[in-house]
């Protein structure tokens, strides 16, 4: 990938441009779910930090779980969720948007004060459209689409994942992407374009992990 490509990732539907890497360990807890999906869940996120060569751990010093993962039904069914609306101020009016754009799936990320990720709350109403993805897809679908503070319409016209003999798997580009994003050298937050470019020269560097 080149510059062209990697910054539409990151430029909003506004034009502003904004990436944004976890800057704490990510610590996942799913609601409303079997137990198989829950591991499904947490295995998706366990290879998102594998894969950027980031961490998971067992709690969060500040929130205890920093990853909410909520299954509904309808999107009512979470202004009846304990002490969400206080997690979640602005929980009742995006009830009513979600509703109102007929979505099925939203998220919502928290910024510590030097502009990292420091929390996601992922909805995700299971309708018909959403019946029809296999679990495991799902998952990989979430992990990779908070790993990293991806555009607003990043993946309107093209999902992060492919297809490999029937399998789901995360594209080569957009694996690349976040190992660059993660890299040790490259900021935690960015809200300049020229981040793309920086981007850009990390891909072009040869690989030399073993695979």
């Amino acid at each position: 990938m080149d510059v062209a490509d990697i910054e539409p990732l990151f430029t909003r539907a506004d034009g502003s441009y904004l990436c944004a890497r976890w800057g704490r360990p990510i610590v996942p807890v799913v609601f409303g779910v079997e137990d198989d999906t829950i591991a499904l869940m947490k295995g998706a996120f366990e290879a998102a930090c594998v894969l950027s060569g980031h961490q998971m751990a067992e709690t969060d010093p500040e929130l205890g779980v920093n990853v909410m993962m909520f299954f509904c039904r309808d999107w009512d069914e979470l202004t009846a969720v304990k002490d969400l609306d206080r997690l979640v101020p602005e929980l009742q009016q995006l009830v009513g948007r979600l509703i109102k754009a007929e979505a099925n799936q939203y998220r919502i990320f928290r910024f510590d004060e030097a502009g990292a990720i420091k929390a996601c709350f992922i909805f995700l109403r299971m309708d018909a459209e959403l019946e029809q993805v296999a679990p495991e897809t799902l998952a990989l679908s979430q992990a990779v689409q908070s790993i990293v503070l991806w555009s607003d319409v990043a993946f309107k016209a093209a999902s992060p994942l492919a297809m490999l003999e029937g399998k789901a798997v995360l594209r080569p580009d957009i694996a690349d992407v976040i190992r660059a994003v993660y890299d040790p050298v490259m900021p935690a937050v960015a809200q300049d374009a020229s981040h793309a470019l920086r981007l850009a020269a990390r891909l072009s560097m040869p690989r030399t992990d073993v695979q």
